[in-house]
């Protein structure tokens, strides 16, 4: 049995100061969704062209119907270096394939994630290509902050499910979810192994890949975490 947790009396109070954050509003459906208070979150377009469709939004409706927080069901497409990813409090990326950040989207990613923006990244079917260049790329953004593992006792794991564990659907080896702060916050999560569901997504498959079995679980936590905390 899955346990979950009763944040209702946290909801009020993070409405509130979701409300205070200093995001770029755009004239585009994102930022009018927002005013209209609904939270988006953001598919990011990075290194040019690369992104996926390959990551399940399905946690989005499930983390708005246990919590009652008004999410978007839907992810919308954002370029990395666009002014546009102001307009997100959260934001995800995953990908298979090597990359490397321009120096614009460097630049926007520090300042975002510095203005109190939260980014959820994975590596696509557990791709180690895509999981050590994301690693180089966050790792090098700030001179005194660099990413550490995240043990079971930090609070994400508590935030709507109690979660004991991450589970690979291939038994074996060991998972190392990692996280970055920034002035005190948590404002990145990155996880080497897959959390895309993408059995869940039309058209798409781990094609001998990895990924973890409770992935929806955690990053509904991860979500309802980075937006209450």
């Amino acid at each position: 049995m899955k346990t979950k947790h009763n944040i209702l009396p946290l909801l009020t109070a993070a409405l509130f100061a979701l409300a205070a954050v200093p995001y770029v509003r755009s004239a585009n459906d994102a930022g009018q969704a927002e005013k209209e208070g609904v939270i988006q979150a953001a598919n990011l377009i990075f290194a040019g062209t690369h992104t996926s469709r390959c990551f399940s939004d399905e946690f989005l409706g499930i983390a708005q119907r246990e919590t009652g927080i008004p999410v978007a069901r839907r992810f919308t497409s954002v370029k990395l270096d666009s002014e546009e990813l102001f307009a997100y409090p959260f934001v995800m990326m995953t990908g298979e394939q090597e990359f490397s950040f321009s120096h614009t989207e460097r630049e926007n990613l520090k300042r975002y994630l510095d203005r109190g923006g939260f980014l959820l990244a994975s590596a696509g079917c557990s791709s180690r290509p895509w999981g050590e260049a994301f690693r180089r790329e966050i790792n090098g953004l700030f001179e005194d902050t660099r990413l550490v593992h995240l043990d079971m006792d930090h609070p994400l794991w508590k935030t709507v499910y109690d979660i004991e564990s991450v589970e690979l659907t291939r038994p074996g080896g060991e998972v190392r979810i990692s996280g970055l702060e920034r002035n005190g916050k948590l404002v990145t999560v990155f996880s080497p192994e897959g959390l895309n569901e993408s059995a869940k997504v039309d058209g798409c498959c781990c094609c001998g890949g990895n990924e973890i079995r409770n992935a929806g679980e955690i990053v509904v936590n991860i979500l309802v975490y980075a937006l209450l905390y």
